[in-house]
């Protein structure tokens, strides 16, 4: 399935927005969402769904999109995701992206179209239309763009972690539960910012 304008198109309003996350699996690190308005006149016909790209052509639409698109980010931290639990803190940090986005361009959308079944926020606005769109990152042009722009906004996030935690090598699997991760975790044990209510964690300091 190839994203297209298909779903923005049927609202009749050009201030329209996707919203998507990237972290929600991971076992340490945030969860990171995007708030993207796309310029339908300036835009690659290549943006797709950020788990069906390549690395290169995901860094280079994410290079690309940082010029040419409106966007805002919300990241919620391991603390907060342990505190919470990880779908309220993907809602927080969709509510976070949406609120940088407006007050990054002093504007507000009319439509938010997001990834996945559920409406991540309510404010209570008559204006502000919330449209769940089920592998939306596969439909639309918007959340795939959000796709990208959280997936490698998060990746760079966790790049800078390796330097911190070399260890744990989150520079190769960005903090998801990979072989070599979980057998860091069990020679090393965790750092500050592994999730510590995920499993195998969770069970690993049961045992302690």
């Amino acid at each position: 399935m190839q994203p297209s304008f298909l779903i923005e198109n049927n609202f009749d309003t050009a201030l329209i927005c996707g919203i998507d996350e990237a972290g929600r699996g991971p076992l340490a690190g945030p969860v990171v969402a995007s708030c993207v308005m796309l310029n339908q006149n300036n835009f690659s016909s290549e943006i797709n769904d950020s788990k069906k790209l390549s690395k290169n052509v995901r860094k280079k639409l994410y290079d690309d999109l940082k010029i040419n698109c409106k966007f805002g980010i919300g990241v919620v931290d391991e603390k907060i995701i342990d505190k919470i639990n990880i779908l309220e803190a993907t809602k927080l940090a969709m509510l976070y992206a949406y609120q940088d986005f407006c007050k990054k361009y002093n504007f507000f959308p009319k439509i938010i179209l997001v990834d996945g079944n559920f409406k991540p926020f309510d404010l209570q606005d008559e204006i502000l239309q919330i449209e769940p769109v089920i592998k939306g990152d596969q439909k639309s042009y918007s959340i795939a763009s959000a796709s990208i722009i959280a997936k490698e906004y998060r990746d760079e996030i966790m790049l800078n972690y390796h330097q911190k935690f070399p260890l744990y090598n989150f520079n190769k699997h960005s903090g998801y539960g990979t072989k070599n991760h979980i057998e860091n975790i069990k020679k090393h044990g965790i750092c500050e910012i592994h999730r510590k209510s995920f499993e195998p964690i969770k069970s690993m300091l049961k045992c302690e």
